[in-house]
């Protein structure tokens, strides 16, 4: 059978052809490869460049592979985080004629480390804290869509800075199933699995000397379970409330706003005597604040990052001479204002993009554009407090760069992440 490459959406299809399927992964020639950190794995897989994408190749039986790429396009349709499928290539055959196995194309995840990767210093009991709790939201996330990972663990999860937090995403789903909702025992049983996995995981590091001391391996893998089952219970739950107080209602939706869901739907019943009401959320993902600022300026982000740069957004859109207020009266002299769209296009062009782009592409060690900008602001907030009054952008990019990248220095092993070119109004 010859080289057949089966791609649903890839960019650049054919630059796939150019890469060396002749040739075992292992022994792929160091010019097509990408130096970036990889996680444990029990497949070969390397990243490599394919026309303008960086994509992980991964070797496994076409089953498995055509397996794999149904379940994360399934993930990708219901908007959970996971790497994006490529393609599945089969017919691989060495120059001698020796059949090699199939391999499975997914798209690199920008900004993501592996966990090890993330390790290499001693990281901080609160770290690790983020950590565990992103992979606990993204196993909530997962199970309320009706997929049982059967494998959670922190080998088969990237991580990517989000503000002051973590985000978490699937990058492998070989041992998945997708059903229309899971059972207590399905769920149950993939909470065991995190709990061993992650245990084992930490106690590795640990004898690696890569763990904190105060990290103890069995009570973090403990506490995702807590977390996880905390955070079933709040957004699962029915609620019985008296008919007095249907503010209460309101109340919890925020609760789970907070938490970061959305509610799709709800059923609320009045009790027979009409003294109560039930009320039974169905949550989504929230993202909102991801939506506003795709919207506005085209920037896809994490949702606490998302959050940060629409603050900051807000508050530019206040010193515009030609902003109009969204709740205030709309005078005559502002009958020609300046839609929020086209001052947030300005804000992107004249403030976000010119400001990622003073920091030196070499120092951002991995980090995307929304990440340096929400570190900046951060970074803008301390040197404000300390003298007393705001410092503006220049003065905190300058800061930023000597006092705070540079004496990390450059990080060789990740591969940067450029922001996109501007356009043209």
């Amino acid at each position: 059978m010859p080289l057949q490459i089966r791609a649903t959406d890839a960019e650049h299809p054919s630059a796939l052809l150019d890469l060396a399927w002749q040739l075992p992964l292992e022994e792929w020639p160091a010019e097509s490869l990408v130096a970036l950190p990889r996680g444990i794995s029990r497949h070969v897989v390397r990243f490599a460049r394919a026309g303008e994408e960086v994509v992980a190749v991964k070797e496994v039986s076409e089953w498995a592979a055509d397996r794999e790429y149904g379940l994360l396009r399934d993930l990708d349709r219901l908007a959970i985080p996971a790497v994006d499928p490529i393609a599945v290539v089969t017919g691989r055959v060495a120059d001698d004629g020796t059949p090699l196995e199939p391999a499975l194309i997914t798209r690199h995840l920008g900004g993501s480390l592996p966990y090890r990767s993330l390790f290499e210093t001693t990281m901080r009991p609160g770290t690790v804290s983020r950590l565990l709790d992103a992979l606990a939201v993204l196993l909530v996330r997962l199970h309320l869509a009706g997929f049982a990972w059967g494998d959670c663990s922190l080998s088969n999860t990237l991580f990517r800075r989000d503000a002051g937090a973590y985000a978490a995403y699937l990058v492998d789903a070989e041992t998945g199933q997708l059903h229309p909702k899971l059972s207590d025992g399905q769920r149950d049983y993939d909470i065991e699995l995190a709990r061993v996995n992650i245990a084992g995981e930490l106690m590795d590091l640990e004898a690696g000397g890569s763990l904190h001391p105060s990290v103890d391996p069995l009570t973090f893998a403990e506490a995702i379970c807590a977390r996880y089952e905390e955070l079933w219970h709040e957004l699962t739950r029915e609620s019985v409330y008296p008919a007095s107080k249907r503010h209460y209602i309101d109340r919890r939706i925020r609760r789970l706003n907070g938490l970061g869901f959305d509610v799709a739907e709800m059923q609320i019943q009045r009790s027979p005597g009409g003294d109560s009401v039930t009320f039974l959320p169905k949550v989504v993902d929230a993202g909102h604040h991801q939506r506003q600022l795709l919207r506005l300026t085209g920037l896809d982000t994490e949702e606490n990052q998302a959050r940060s740069l629409l603050n900051d957004l807000d508050q530019w859109m206040a010193t515009q001479d030609d902003y109009v207020p969204p709740t205030g009266p709309r005078s005559a002299d502002h009958a020609l204002g300046a839609r929020p769209e086209v001052l947030a296009h300005r804000w992107v062009r004249d403030v976000f993009r010119p400001t990622v782009r003073a920091v030196p592409l070499e120092l951002r060690r991995g980090m995307d554009p929304a990440q340096v900008y929400h570190e900046l602001l951060e970074h803008r907030w301390y040197l404000s407090e300390r003298a007393q009054h705001d410092v503006g952008l220049e003065a905190t990019v300058a800061s930023y760069v000597e006092d705070v990248l540079a004496p990390r220095g450059p990080d060789p092993s990740q591969a940067p992440v450029e922001e996109p070119a501007p356009t043209e109004d």
